[in-house]
């Protein structure tokens, strides 16, 4: 079985180190100019955007395709690089998974959202995500594929977790009356994507997230106590003062549903709050 993924990085990693020993091997683009040490020394084969024979060989080979790119401007970079190639390969994987955001449903003063919840955007970024999601579902109803998508919080893992900001001095506490937030653990979203591999259902949309939202400031001040170190003090939320990232982030407060994803691909989370991921990391050496 052969997965190629477009924007290998960290969830891309998670899904070969979950996938890579059940026989599955994998490629992914290379884009031109970068170095392909980066990907063969993690035992993936790099296929050069610039080289069309190449692509149309991998993508017609490969049983499962996942795009994690983030679209900019002139929208998903995955399209105009790959549905051509498809269609001159003639490739019809069994599966095609992009990875989106939760930001597509914009902020709902801390109220449950769900897949088939109204999409409001309220960020350049998360507009960009609602037309690219929309774009890729059509590639699927077009051509005959199986496209599905999946829509993400914030995530974390060993190397990318509240440890790395605590360790580096920079970690915040911000005190935010009402923020919740979702976050889901990258071995997790992995799970989540194999099942949906082995169930793969055209126009597919899930949520991935754990089960339980919570502050911010709540999950520093748990990671600061599992390292032994006193958390940063809590401060006031002032937009203003955030870097426009961080800004995004607390304009936004939701409590988004993992149930379709549950209930249809069979899926649960191995970590189900960031208590249990945040103490697994560190027993990793996280």
């Amino acid at each position: 079985m052969k997965l190629f993924v477009f924007g290998y990085g960290f969830s891309g990693k998670a899904l070969h180190n979950r996938l890579a020993p059940k026989g599955w091997t994998l490629s992914a683009s290379l884009r031109p100019g970068a170095d392909p040490a980066r990907l063969t020394d993690a035992g993936v084969t790099p296929v050069p955007l610039g080289d069309p024979a190449a692509l149309e060989a991998a993508l017609s080979e490969a049983n499962a395709i996942l795009l994690t790119a983030p679209p900019g401007a002139d929208g998903c970079p995955a399209l105009p690089a790959l549905v051509p190639a498809l269609a001159r390969a003639r490739a019809f994987p069994d599966w095609i998974g992009y990875l989106s955001t939760t930001g597509v449903y914009g902020d709902r003063g801390g109220r449950w959202v769900f897949e088939d919840s109204r999409l409001a955007a309220q960020s350049v970024e998360g507009a960009r995500r609602v037309g690219a999601e929309r774009d890729w579902l059509e590639v699927g109803r077009g051509m005959g594929l199986t496209v599905t998508v999946h829509r993400l919080p914030g995530i974390y893992g060993l190397g990318r977790s509240a440890f790395d900001r605590l360790r580096e001095g920079r970690a915040r506490r911000v005190g935010a009356p009402g923020q919740i937030f979702s976050r889901i653990h990258v071995d997790d979203l992995a799970a989540e994507l194999e099942a949906s591999i082995a169930r793969p259902r055209p126009g597919g949309i899930y949520n991935v997230c754990d089960d339980e939202p919570a502050p911010n400031s709540e999950v520093v001040a748990f990671a600061a106590g599992l390292l032994g170190m006193a958390p940063p003090p809590e401060t006031a939320l002032d937009l203003d003062a955030l870097s426009p990232q961080a800004r995004r982030f607390y304009a936004e407060t939701k409590r988004v549903s993992n149930a379709r994803a549950k209930a249809e691909l069979g899926w649960r989370p191995l970590y189900p709050s960031y208590r249990e991921g945040l103490t697994a990391i560190l027993a990793a050496g996280g």
